[in-house]
């Protein structure tokens, strides 16, 4: 019975892991961490992360061949495969600070594998990684090896959150990378056998170690860059009258550049975007390609841009002050159906209208007050390092609260920002809100997810990005 063992138990390592164990019933699959409560809940009925169906199959599995563990040492040394998603945030300081992945999580676990095992074992690199990662961790491995063998291998993960469990279930490719020598062919062969229960044999790639790590970056990179062209496209709309969705969708219908990924927006977030793109950066700057490297950063500089003119739009509207105006936060997390608020604009957008001394109120389906707090509380780069390494609770933003209510949050407030494009705020009772509200009453709308005409006629001033701007905007200059 082959074993699996995987170190770190997140959005990453949770999901996989239990989707291996629903479909390979003969496999033995142990996920372990050193956090304690996140093991625990994920042993619990309510489990650590939220995305759709992953409920059922963790309760599917768990029990009979998927466990959580805290036992980290004995489940690694009985593992054949080890994969290892454990986080690499982006360094806070030394060198490559702000740009270069910090490896030191990754380094431990190298050792702590070194440590323990007693047969040969097969470690896989999950989590997103440098180019070149394989290399370090093969050296630490290699020269504390003690006679047993180990074989490095790439599998980067692609999954979007929201829709990981479909992701896993009918992922475009699997893709693996190894070594080319016997061993390391040999070692691809085992990892592509588990996946191969239930991907299709055209979808599992191999490759050469290199080729794999960079394909994850370079992935990321062509993502996020299609977010930042359709976002530098929408200031242009807003500054000659053209519809940002109209451009969009006529650009989307030539087959090869494809539709998805065109949603103008206050920006992109999640845990991986800017990270990637930051690494590539690095590597590129490492490697003596400047030029490369600045192609790069200008994705990160115009989704930095988009979040400050949505916040300059929001101040400069409102008679060029938010001070003591009371501001509705319509989602925080980066995306819709994800709890996650890792990297999310709506940071960025919050501590905008706070510096100009705005007083929030936020509303998100899934995301607690606990986090929002520790988001607005602490400084970039934190939120990769594990929890009990993160400040201690923040002390709480005074002019900020937390409702679990559209209605409340919206109350007696001048503005409404939408922040994420969660399904129940097309479907929310504009009329009463705007009753609700101090007039003029605002919407700016970062996901364009309301019908600004509509609005218009229940007597709201709107602010759709990239859409023709409202009389009112245009008088009121947006100063960047």
């Amino acid at each position: 019975m082959v074993k699996i063992c995987c170190l770190g138990a997140g959005y990453v390592g949770g999901p996989t892991m239990a989707v291996i164990a629903l479909k390979c019933p003969s496999i033995e699959v142990v996920v372990v961490d050193i956090s304690v409560s996140r093991i625990s809940a994920w042993n619990s009925d309510q489990l650590p992360i939220y995305e759709p169906g992953l409920d059922d199959v963790v309760k599917q599995c768990r029990g009979r061949n998927l466990f959580f563990s805290t036992d980290i040492e004995k489940h690694v040394s009985e593992a054949d495969i080890i994969f290892v998603s454990v986080n690499t945030p982006t360094k806070t300081r030394g060198l490559g600070a702000g740009k270069a992945a910090d490896l030191t999580y990754w380094e431990s676990a190298a050792r702590m594998i070194a440590n323990v095992a007693k047969s040969d074992k097969i470690v896989v690199e999950k989590s997103t990684v440098p180019v070149k990662t394989a290399e370090a961790i093969e050296k630490i491995l290699t020269h504390n090896s003690k006679g047993i063998n180990f074989q490095i291998l790439s599998n980067p993960e692609f999954l979007a959150e929201g829709t990981a469990i479909q992701d896993l279930f009918k992922p475009d490719r699997v893709l693996i990378g190894g070594r080319e020598t016997p061993e390391g062919r040999k070692a691809v062969q085992a990892l592509k056998d588990v996946y191969a229960n239930w991907v299709p044999e055209d979808r599992i790639l191999t490759t050469n170690l290199w080729s794999a790590e960079l394909s994850k970056l370079a992935a990321n990179a062509f993502l996020a860059q299609r977010i930042s062209s359709v976002n530098a496209i929408s200031a242009l709309c807003e500054a000659t009258g053209a519809n940002v969705s109209e451009v969009a969708y006529s650009v989307g219908k030539d087959t090869r550049i494809g539709p998805k990924f065109l949603n103008s927006s206050v920006g992109f977030g999640g845990s991986c975007f800017q990270k990637d793109i930051l690494n590539l950066v690095y590597i590129c700057e490492c490697n003596g390609l400047p030029e490369v490297a600045n192609y790069w950063k200008q994705v990160i500089k115009i989704n930095d841009y988009q979040k400050s003119r949505f916040v300059n739009r929001v101040v400069s509207s409102m008679f060029n002050t938010v001070a003591g105006k009371k501001i509705a936060v319509l989602g925080f997390a980066f995306k819709k159906d994800t709890g996650d608020t890792r990297e999310t604009p709506a940071i960025d957008v919050c501590k905008g209208l706070l510096g100009d001394k705005a007083k929030i109120s936020i509303y998100d389906p899934q995301v607690t007050e606990d986090q929002i707090q520790r988001d607005l509380a602490m400084n970039k780069f934190d939120w990769d390092h594990p929890v009990h390494l993160q400040p201690m609770s923040p002390t709480a933003v005074k002019q900020v609260s937390v409702t679990w209510d559209a209605y409340e949050a919206t109350k007696g407030a001048h503005g409404i920002c939408i922040l994420t494009e969660w399904d129940e705020f097309k479907s929310l009772d504009y009329k009463e809100i705007y009753e609700s509200m101090q007039k003029p009453a605002f919407i700016f709308d970062g996901r364009n997810v309301v019908d600004p005409e509509k609005l218009r006629e229940i007597g709201f001033i709107v602010y759709s990005i990239g859409k023709p701007l409202d009389p009112w905007l245009k008088d009121m200059p947006a100063v960047a």
